[in-house]
């Protein structure tokens, strides 16, 4: 489904990625993990086109998209929930989901607002209350939801369980999974928590920066000797 070969992506003078392949297929979802400054955002930002691949070429379903704006990537069927949520602030979680219908034309507005809700039964409790004023969980709901408002064909979360409470961080991960089995979306997935990521993942990578330097499914993953050392049991 996303093919991502020998990808180098710069800032001014410095290599980010260094000639990074991928691949998600469908119905997957693929973790990305590593250490700080690795790379892992820098390529789902590459994806979606910004920044631009200085090499290298990105594919999906068996369309070039390399040198695609941003606003057609998303048309095809690519969405991103950043890091760091950036949700419309104050504006209230409604019109944050509404922002997130654009690229449909709000055409499935009612049946995809009852999906978010289903997922995120929060979301309704708040559905008035402005997005600036929700718990960090929350927003990360709110910033999830309204990527799925846009119907991807592919989900790229980028730190979902960042810098919130651990009980939510399960509530997180329990709907990636069922966002993956009942809808059968593929999703890419950045996450420092590794443990919860390779868990649920069906394939993973390792990034170290800039470079892929491991890859296998979840399993082989947490299993693997230097994985456990760097990134599961406190490890650099």
């Amino acid at each position: 489904m996303l093919e991502v070969e020998n990808v180098v992506t710069r800032y001014g003078v410095i290599e980010a990625l260094k000639g990074v392949s991928i691949r998600v297929e469908r119905g997957e979802i693929v973790a990305i993990i590593g250490a700080n400054g690795a790379g892992k955002s820098t390529l789902l930002m590459t994806i979606c086109g910004q920044p631009r691949a200085a090499s290298g070429r990105i594919r999906f379903e068996g369309r070039e998209i390399t040198d695609l704006p941003t606003y057609d990537i998303v048309r095809l069927g690519i969405v991103q929930a950043p890091e760091g949520r950036r949700i419309f602030p104050r504006m209230t979680v409604y019109e944050n989901l509404l922002m997130g219908a654009v690229p449909t034309g709000g055409r499935y507005l009612e049946e995809d607002l009852e999906r978010v809700f289903a997922l995120f039964p929060r979301l309704k409790e708040r559905l008035h209350q402005r997005g600036g004023t929700l718990s960090g969980g929350e927003q990360q709901m709110l910033c999830i939801g309204r990527a799925l408002m846009a119907r991807p064909k592919l989900l790229l979360l980028d730190e979902p369980s960042l810098g919130i409470a651990p009980i939510l961080v399960r509530q997180i991960f329990e709907a990636i999974v069922a966002i993956n089995r009942e809808r059968g979306l593929s999703i890419l997935l950045v996450e420092q928590n590794a443990y919860q990521a390779l868990k649920i993942a069906h394939r993973g990578y390792v990034l170290a920066s800039g470079r892929v330097v491991r890859e296998g499914t979840g399993r082989q993953l947490l299993a693997d000797p230097e994985v456990r050392a760097a990134y599961l049991e406190g490890g650099q």
